[in-house]
Formats: C-alpha cells, sequence, structure tokens
C-alpha cells in the first residue's frame, strides 16, 4: 500500500529511520512495504560494501517530481519519486544509493558549512539548473541568476566540488566492492548531462560561479575509467532486482502519476504485471471499483499468494467502503509478508472500519506488533488509540494520541495528550516513562520554536 505521510516539520524529529539532520522544508515521505523490501534489499550490498550495517541504513523516498537524491545527516539516503520514474533500471538507482553513501561516509551533510540554508547534499547539485531552480524556481530560472543568489549558492558549490568527487569515488569503489557494475551509474549520469543540455546549459557560456562544480562531462570521462577497469563491467545486472524494480516503478507512476499519462505508458493492451498493477492503481485513485478489481484479479491468478498483491486487493475494497471483505486477502498479505508493519497495520485500520467489537481484540493485537517494530508510524498510532478508546482504556489512548501527534510535530497537542497519559498511567511503568519522555520531548520543542522566533 503506497501511503504518503506529509510533515511540516523538521524530519530529524521523526527519527523514522534514525535520521539526524534534514531538509528544513516540509517534506512528503512515501511509505510502501514492497518499494522499502526493494530499496532496501539494493542498498545492501552497498552498504556492506562502505562499512555500514545494512541494518541501520534506510532508503526514504520522498514525494517530489524533481530527479533527485540526497543525504541530510545520519545513515538515510533520500530518493525522490521523480528519480524513480526516471530511471530505467534497478542498477542506475545502486548507482545513485552508492554515490549518496559516498556522501554519508564522507560525513558531508554535516561537515559542509555552506550549506545553512541549502541543508541537504543533493546528486544533481552538480546541475546547475538544479541550483538556479532552488533559487527561483521553474524553467525560467535556468538561466541567469541575480548576483547575491548567484555568490551565495556559488560559495556553496565550491565547497561541494571536492565532496562531489570525492562521493563519485566512494560509490565507484563500492560498487565494485559489491560485485554491480558500474553500467548504471553511467547510464544515469548520462540522463544528467543530457538534462543539462535540454535546459540550455552551455560550459563554455560560464562563470566562475557555475564552474565551481566538476562537470557532469569529466564525472562520466572520470567514471568511465574507473567503471571499465574493474572486473564488474560486463556483470549482468540482477534479474530479479530488475523485475522487482519495473513492479515497482509501475505502482509508483500509478499512485502518483497523472491519469492519462499512467494509462498512456500502461495501455489495457499492456498485460504485463508492472502494467496491471499500474492500471489497479489508477483505476482506484479515479474510483473506477470494477475496473480496479479487474486489474487485481489479474495480478492475483498471475500471483494467488503474492502478499502485495493481496495487499492492493484489501485496500481497494477497504476505501471503497467494504472493510469486512477486505479482510481476508489483508489476513493472508499480513501472513504472506512476516506481518510487516505497514500491511498490518492496513489490516488494523479495516477491523476497525467493520465497527464490529468483536474484531477490535485482533485490532489491537495486530496494531500492538506493527508498532512494536515500526514505531515511528504515526497511522498505525492512531488506529491503536482508536482501539484503546473504544475499550474504554482512555490513558493508554492518550498516550498513543501523543505518539501520533509527536511523529506529526504537533508538539503542542503531544504534550497535552502526554501529560493527560500520564495521569491515568501507574506510576513507573513503562507506558507512564514513554508519556514522560513524550513530555519532554514536547516541551524541548515547543522551547526551541519560541527562541527561533
Amino acid at each position: 500500500m503506497l501511503k504518503s505521510l506529509k510533515f511540516t516539520y523538521c524530519l530529524a524529529a521523526l527519527a523514522l529511520f534514525g535520521w539526524s539532520a534534514t531538509p528544513a522544508a516540509a517534506q512528503s515521505i512515501l511509505r510502501d512495504a514492497e518499494t522499502e523490501a526493494l530499496l532496501h534489499d539494493m542498498a545492501t550490498p552497498l552498504a556492506s560494501a562502505a562499512g555500514l550495517n545494512p541494518a541501520h541504513v534506510d532508503i526514504v523516498l520522498v514525494n517530489d517530481p524533481s530527479v533527485n537524491a540526497f543525504v541530510a545527516g545520519g545513515q538515510a539516503v533520500y530518493l525522490n519519486s521523480g528519480l524513480i520514474q526516471e530511471a530505467d533500471t534497478a542498477s542506475q538507482v545502486q548507482g545513485v544509493i552508492a554515490h549518496e553513501l559516498g556522501h554519508v561516509m564522507g560525513g558531508h551533510a554535516v561537515l559542509n558549512p555552506g550549506a545553512k540554508d541549502a541543508t541537504n547534499i543533493s546528486i544533481l547539485s552538480l546541475l546547475l539548473g538544479v541550483a538556479a531552480a532552488a533559487a527561483g524556481g521553474g524553467e525560467a530560472a535556468m538561466g541567469v541568476l541575480a548576483a547575491g543568489q548567484q555568490a551565495a549558492i556559488g560559495k556553496y558549490l565550491a565547497y561541494s566540488r571536492g565532496q562531489e568527487s570525492s562521493a563519485d569515488a566512494a560509490g565507484a569503489q563500492y560498487l565494485s566492492k559489491a560485485g554491480i557494475s558500474g553500467r548504471g551509474s553511467l547510464e544515469f549520469f548520462q540522463k544528467l548531462q543530457n538534462m543539462e543540455f535540454r535546459y540550455g546549459y552551455r560550459p563554455q557560456d560560464t562563470d566562475q560561479f557555475y564552474s565551481s562544480h566538476p562537470s557532469t562531462g569529466d564525472r562520466i570521462a572520470t567514471l568511465e575509467d574507473t567503471y571499465e577497469k574493474d572486473p564488474a563491467w560486463n556483470k549482468p545486472d540482477n534479474a530479479v532486482l530488475e523485475r522487482r524494480f519495473a513492479r515497482v516503478k509501475a505502482k509508483l507512476y500509478g499512485y502518483i502519476g497523472e491519469p492519462r499519462l499512467v494509462l498512456r505508458a500502461y495501455p489495457e493492451t499492456d498485460q504485463s504485471i508492472p502494467a496491471h498493477y499500474a492500471r489497479a492503481y489508477v483505476y482506484h485513485r479515479q474510483s473506477l471499483f470494477d475496473k480496479a478489481r479487474a486489474e487485481t484479479d489479474a495480478l492475483l491468478k498471475a500471483a494467488p499468494d503474492d502478499p502485495y498483491f493481496l495487499e492492493l486487493d484489501g485496500q481497494i475494497l477497504l476505501e471503497a467502503g467494504q472493510p469486512a471483505e477486505a479482510l481476508p486477502p489483508l489476513r493472508r498479505a499480513t501472513a504472506l509478508s512476516n506481518n510487516t508493519p505497514l500491511i498490518a497495520t492496513l489490516l488494523g485500520h479495516a477491523l476497525i472500519a467493520t465497527e464490529d467489537p468483536a474484531n477490535f481484540k485482533e485490532a489491537e493485537g495486530v496494531l500492538k506488533n506493527a508498532v512494536a517494530r515500526d514505531r515511528e508510524n504515526p497511522f498505525a498510532w492512531y488506529q491503536l488509540g482508536v482501539v484503546y478508546a473504544a475499550n474504554g482504556d482512555m490513558a493508554r489512548a492518550f498516550l498513543a494520541s501523543a505518539e501520533q501527534q509527536s511523529l506529526s510535530g504537533n508538539m503542542a497537542e503531544a504534550l497535552r495528550s502526554a501529560q493527560s497519559a500520564k495521569s491515568g498511567l501507574p506510576t513507573g511503568t513503562p507506558d507512564w516513562l514513554r508519556a514522560g519522555d513524550i513530555e519532554m520531548q514536547a516541551r524541548a520543542a515547543l522551547e526551541r520554536g519560541k527562541k527561533r522566533r
């Protein structure tokens, strides 16, 4: 189930994946069990090659159509949805992840003294157009910037030049150690170069502001020489990852793309799994229930025990107002996915939506297990709070609300809910202590907000 979670606060407060520093702007994070599993599997050999524990490295999907990836401190790599849509293969995305891990290992987001306003280190900082768009917005900004903007961004890019070269070299090393060909990495850099040409960037026409960053052509030449000498250069792409990537790319496009464009890319004559996936999402978004179900029926006919197909089938039924009918596919999806928290949360939601008190005990168990494995899921906390309130356990309902509100950045409400929870919970218990933790975190966040004003 693709789900967009909008946050209007510093993502460090989320700690969703152990983030320690983030972009200051509001972000919308796309969460989906299948996508997160794929990105984790794509990143695992690269994280290991970098000397990191793959369990502590997270790849976060940001709902943003720009072709971008960045790091912002900690061991998290952020990929924009636009990058996934632009990439043709999983190996191209792995090339981006390797590059970004080079920034992680270099501590670039932490060390960069020129990033006071530009709070992330981006693979596309090599593109002058991206810096221009950040300053002015839109294609019109691809031209000349105001002198003050040029000076400010120029200083930032001057420092970034060494970082990008360092990340390029590190990324190439990680791909090599992981036994992954650098062809995908080069292909993606060539895409970026094509973007430069598309927006009219000409290196010979630039001033020192623009030349402060290494040109894409120079970087491609350097990487090409490195990759072609690597033993993995002629190694074929991982066929399983490529099939999974085609599925995820299609479902993502179906979820966020303009319907007419999605149906043009995946017409009804296309009977492949990715096409069924994309159309199921786009028809569901258009409230075309019968068409959406026909697509999920085709998916389940091809793979009746695929937990993600079952999850989508249950989601469509639930959101069409048929929660009881959604329970069988969602129960199977939860079981077949080893109780993956995001899928289990959808099951818990469906159990509550039946409005049958007999289902509330199961919902409580499912949701408690989900938040135990993924504490930073505000929707799961909200649903758990609903169950607690229905059962008359208002103290834990307030605690669940405090968890949800703190994750959503509403610290004033989090503080009130935490205080209400503490007053109703036995002193010294784990839940009472957790309420106290949230209370202190909320107070601290509110105080920081006052000082900034």
